[in-house]
């Protein structure tokens, strides 16, 4: 198989994240180093299919390690989910000699790549870049420790309100399926309560929780809610706890 590629390809799709660009330059870098030629390609699996590539060298992912994002762009394509539009992707791959493929992004692309690999019998390798944290054989992919110290600084200072005016904050923070921002960020930030996908605790014992805090003599609480949480989609008005006029965040 190592003989065998002399030319590969790399992406990245789905939600950008911090470290794609670092990504990027290391598997550039490493081509360099192996002798393989490495091709971009432009705005992930639509870029594939509509054959957006670009030769990339050592000089083309100078100074971008300290890029947030991805300087290939990102995109979500509707017509990969197509049998008829990974057969475009694959031609394009095919016309232009490449050998292999490097896809970086989260749980959507790693389906589609594991997919096209089935249909293909494609090499391909996937690198973990996703903030959510939800790929499994990882213990951090790419991206995850730098939005979850974004969100425990924002909740930091969130707090400097709820407490100026007694209120009830409601943070929402991504992670459709998977809650490990919210979790740990809530637990950084030292949040009253955390809601997350993976473990429904049910509204009635989130309010007793409240209550019990505001009884004790808590004139503010914080509330790390996750994306994918299902609670979290009726409780904003939970602000009347403490407020005659609750507040979204």
């Amino acid at each position: 198989m190592k003989n065998s590629i002399k030319k590969i390809a790399v992406l990245t799709s789905g939600g950008d994240s911090p470290g794609m660009n670092a990504a990027i330059r290391a598997v550039v870098r490493s081509c360099v180093y192996h002798d393989v030629t490495c091709i971009g390609v432009f705005r992930g699996y639509q870029g594939l299919i509509e054959g957006d590539f670009t030769p990339l060298d050592a000089r083309s992912v100078k100074n971008i390690i300290n890029r947030g994002g991805t300087f290939l762009k990102s995109a979500r394509s509707e017509e990969f989910r197509t049998k008829k539009g990974r057969e475009k992707a694959y031609s394009h791959l095919k016309e232009q000699g490449i050998d292999a493929l490097v896809t970086i992004g989260g749980d959507g692309t790693f389906t589609g790549a594991i997919t096209f690999n089935k249909e293909f019998d494609f090499p391909i390798v996937g690198i973990p870049g996703t903030i959510d944290n939800d790929i499994n054989g990882t213990d951090y992919t790419i991206g995850y420790d730098t939005a979850l110290n974004t969100v425990v600084e924002a909740i930091d200072k969130i707090r400097d309100t709820a407490i100026s005016h007694s209120r009830l904050f409601l943070v929402e923070v991504m992670g459709r399926d998977a809650g490990d921002i919210a979790l740990n960020a809530g637990i950084g930030a030292g949040a009253e309560e955390i809601l997350i996908p993976e473990l429904n605790m049910g509204k009635e014992r989130l309010l007793a929780s409240l209550k019990r805090s505001k009884k004790s003599g808590k004139s503010s609480s914080i509330v790390v809610v996750s994306e994918g949480d299902q609670i979290g989609k009726n409780i904003f008005g939970l602000g009347s706890l403490y407020t005659r006029k609750p507040r979204r965040v």
